[in-house]
């Protein structure tokens, strides 16, 4: 027997008012794209996945407050994400695995180029795999004889400002990589952001 049209009021009424918000959100981003969304939008989406109960925007907008944008908010220590309101393990993993996504499209996006062939592509792709990270870390990319990627490694990794650094190590693994060049990267963690020529050595 159909539904009498005051029971379909009833249940539109019983809905939570967030379906309706998720709906808009998700034709926005359709239809024109994500530069179309803000930050916290776009991080609203993102936890629907991880919180499909629950209103995802004030948490969007609490993570935002405490880091900064949404790429500080992937990439934030876990310890950090769960001194945030509300936040809870469902929620961190998706977040981690966003950052570990746009982490494998960028190294996948490198190993596709015939070569690393300006320091702005080098640059571009350190700040995309450890910008964030809360510990120095000693990074190595090993390059052939035409500046292709051979392997991108975390040689070492220290604490908030310090990484020690083994040279025998760094020798050693070019040789059994066949490396003909070698780009040795450091990050700052008290300075997320901030990644530079000055980071980066070329040898």
């Amino acid at each position: 027997m159909p539904a009498k049209p005051d029971q379909d009021k009833s249940k539109l009424e019983d809905a939570p008012h967030y379906l309706g918000h998720r709906e808009r959100l998700r034709e926005r981003f359709y239809n024109a794209g994500a530069d179309a969304l803000s930050d916290y939008e776009l991080l609203e989406m993102a936890l629907f996945p991880a919180l499909p109960r629950r209103d995802t925007k004030p948490l969007a907008k609490a993570l935002i407050k405490s880091f900064g944008s949404f790429a500080e908010v992937v990439h934030a220590p876990v310890a950090r994400l769960r001194e945030v309101d509300g936040i809870g393990e469902a929620a961190i993993n998706q977040l981690k695995l966003i950052a570990a996504a746009a982490s494998r499209v960028t190294k996948g996006e490198v190993n596709s180029r015939n070569a690393l062939s300006s320091w702005n592509e080098v640059i571009d792709y350190c700040r995309s795999s450890m910008a964030f990270a809360d510990k120095e870390q000693f990074r190595l990319l090993f390059l052939d004889k035409r500046n292709q990627l051979i392997a991108d490694e975390v040689q070492q990794t220290g604490t908030v400002d310090h990484t020690p650094v083994y040279p025998r190590e760094v020798i050693k693994r070019a040789l059994e990589l066949s490396a003909t060049a070698l780009i040795l990267v450091h990050n700052h963690p008290t300075t997320p952001s901030k990644v530079t020529r000055d980071h980066a050595q070329h040898r």
